[in-house]
């Protein structure tokens, strides 16, 4: 089923998934682990699938609605700032909805790039570095939940 998404000069689009979570390792067996069972339980399309990143920025393009669950080591890993750069562009093209989970950081540790954020970003390949500053700003600044895991 083609939906049109966004502006009438904007491209239709066919989601094959209803969402697209982006996530890190440290919280796989956690958080996510639970946040899929219950997506499923509602019988909600999810991306689950781990295949090339070609396959990955594909499946984000052809969903309706990115989850971008932010936690300590997600900036850890090229492939989730890469995701969350697509996520964002999405975002902007075909009005792509994102939902910001905060799990265990604080928004405001992601729109400033503090603590685990500015160190990952030090070591960052110099042409990437700024569209990832750019993701986590915009990210952060959406609404979303902060979970704190600690508690």
């Amino acid at each position: 089923m083609a939906h049109s998404v966004g502006q009438e000069n904007s491209p239709t689009l066919t989601y094959e998934y209803q969402v697209f979570v982006s996530f890190s390792e440290d919280t796989r067996k956690s958080f996510t682990c639970h946040l899929f069972v219950a997506l499923d339980r509602e019988g909600i399309r999810v991306y689950r699938s781990e295949f090339t990143r070609t396959k990955v920025m594909k499946a984000i393009e052809k969903s309706k609605i990115a989850i971008v669950m932010f936690s300590k080591n997600y900036d850890n890993s090229d492939g989730c700032l890469d995701e969350l750069v697509k996520i964002m562009e999405c975002k902007r093209l075909f009005s792509q909805r994102v939902i910001p989970i905060f799990y265990g950081v604080s928004p405001s540790e992601v729109r400033n790039q503090e603590g685990n954020f500015a160190e990952a970003l030090l070591n960052g390949p110099e042409d990437k570095v700024n569209s990832w500053k750019v993701a986590l700003t915009d990210a952060a600044n959406l609404a979303g939940f902060h979970l704190n895991p600690y508690r």
